[in-house]
């Protein structure tokens, strides 16, 4: 039986695989929105662009030209965050601390039509997708200076994408990022302590209460996961221990489409609109180590709060003390569940 304090009293949530608390505040859903609303980007895209950087055969910034792709193009992005052959020096003045970093980014147009994102394409094109991110994650961490890669999607203009086309970014680089570590960290101390999965021993749990739960197939559970921030936000985790997408059989690759699949069309249907938001994959890091301790898992992070036009801001409390949400997990499930067709 759901706890029902859970729905009515403000009360905070912890996160165990980042250790940090989010305060939530569910008897906040009837407050009236006088607040910004953004403007909806609707219109119909035609299947190529010719002044898109991405299309298939259409010039760059930099003046290279894409191939013809027929399904997923990768190149080195034009105006990588990381420098392949940076400087290597570091700064240690007493309180003052920086080191060199270097890496390699890349984009990913995950299909040569513009007109489409992800709930559109079919789950055999999906396949393609998670394919190619097996490959450069395979490919990137194999390389002595590179120590972790991310693979991720900013969708919509609410989320920055400077381009509608359908695509992701892949960065790799020496170091392993802020919030990789903490739950590389959390995952090793759980492991150490009980020889099993703390992800795996939470789905575990997740799927026994049956609350939280989205979708889930034969390999794969959707869910909201108990801590989360965002209003709309959703977790695909494989059901089986993997610590990397590397792990996974054709039929697994499959079903781990599938779930991209249905989670992105319930977005869709949500608010009747191109679903923003900020997705990635947190997976073991390629340091050389066994890292046996992590079990792989992609986040999506929409912005959009009560309509396609109002978005959940982080300002205030959530900058200056720690983030906090309306919405609960329990009622963002409801919601998304009922929209799965």
């Amino acid at each position: 039986m759901m706890n029902t304090d859970l729905q009515d009293f403000s009360h905070k949530r912890y996160n165990i695989l980042t250790g940090e608390w989010v305060l939530v505040s569910p008897h906040r859903t009837k407050r009236p929105w006088q607040g910004k609303q953004e403007d909806v980007a609707n219109e119909a895209r035609p299947a190529h662009d010719p002044d898109c950087y991405l299309c298939a055969g259409n010039k760059r910034i930099n003046g290279e030209q894409n191939p013809n792709y027929k399904d997923v193009f990768i190149f080195t992005n034009d105006f990588a965050a990381l420098q392949v052959n940076t400087k290597q020096f570091s700064l240690n003045e007493g309180l003052l601390k920086a080191e060199s970093e270097s890496g390699i980014c890349k984009v990913i147009c995950f299909s040569p039509d513009h007109s489409k994102s992800l709930p559109d394409m079919d789950v055999k094109d999906i396949v393609k997708v998670v394919e190619a991110w097996q490959n450069e994650y395979q490919t990137l961490g194999a390389k002595k200076e590179i120590n972790h890669v991310q693979i991720f999607e900013n969708k919509g203009a609410i989320m920055g994408c400077s381009n509608p086309h359908p695509h992701g970014q892949i960065w790799s680089q020496s170091s392993i990022p802020n919030e990789v570590l903490k739950k590389h960290k959390s995952q090793k101390k759980h492991w150490d302590a009980h020889k099993s999965s703390l992800l795996g021993n939470y789905l575990v749990q997740e799927l026994q209460l049956n609350e939280r739960i989205i979708y889930q197939n034969e390999h794969f559970v959707v869910l909201t996961p108990f801590w989360a921030v965002w209003p709309f936000e959703v977790m695909i985790a494989p059901k089986q221990h993997q610590k990397n997408i590397l792990e996974m059989n054709m039929e697994e690759v499959t079903a781990y489409a599938e779930a991209i699949s249905v989670l992105t069309n319930a977005y869709d249907r949500l608010f009747n609109c191109s679903f923003p938001y900020s997705a990635g994959i947190h997976q073991a890091p390629t340091n050389g180590e066994a890292n046996k301790h992590w079990h792989w898992h992609m986040s999506f992070y929409p912005p959009l709060l009560r309509s396609a036009t109002i978005k959940k801001f982080m300002v205030g409390y959530e900058m200056f003390g720690t983030p906090q949400r309306d919405i609960t997990a329990e009622q963002a499930v409801d919601r998304l569940k009922s929209l799965i067709k």
